[in-house]
């Protein structure tokens, strides 16, 4: 299983379509950097239904050393900006975001990346469950965007139909 660090966006969905347990059985060590706890933590203040980190056992907390100068004036939240610093200390980790912009600067800076859309088909892979239809459509109403030529690839790896 690989080590992972993970940014808010996968939390939420996860934890939205009642699947954030699935999260230890596909990674071991998971990292979470203090500005996503606070991401999810204003959520929470604003009265939005979040995962509460400090309630997980399987997470912990961890600061990056130093984010690169040059990110700072890139469009990415404080969460992201964590997830990456720790991720370029740690590059044998998985990082887990669904940021475009995020996920095109890991991959550049040669980290490997997954979405939850990747979770979900990880879960099915490992038996977790047998179809992700369910989980895709639970998604989109529970507020991720996708494009109709993304939910049918999702749904062509995991070997069902599009309905």
């Amino acid at each position: 299983m690989p080590e992972a660090i993970t940014n808010t966006s996968p939390m939420l969905y996860l934890y939205r379509i009642g699947v954030l347990e699935w999260l230890p059985q596909l990674c071991e060590d998971i990292w979470i950097p203090q500005a996503v706890v606070d991401e999810l933590q204003m959520g929470q203040r604003n009265g939005y239904e979040v995962p509460v980190p400090g309630t997980y056992t399987w997470l912990e907390v961890v600061e990056p050393h130093a984010v690169p100068s040059e990110w700072l004036s890139l469009d990415l939240g404080p969460g992201e900006l964590a997830v990456l610093a720790i991720a370029l200390d740690h590059p044998q980790r998985v990082v887990l975001l669904d940021d475009n912009r995020a996920r095109r600067i890991a991959q550049a800076a040669g980290l490997t990346v997954w979405g939850t859309l990747k979770i979900l088909l990880e879960a099915k892979s490992q038996g977790l469950t047998n179809r992700i239809t369910p989980h895709v459509d639970q998604l989109q109403n529970a507020g991720m965007w996708m494009s109709k030529v993304i939910r049918q690839r999702i749904l062509a790896l995991a070997g069902e139909s599009p309905d």
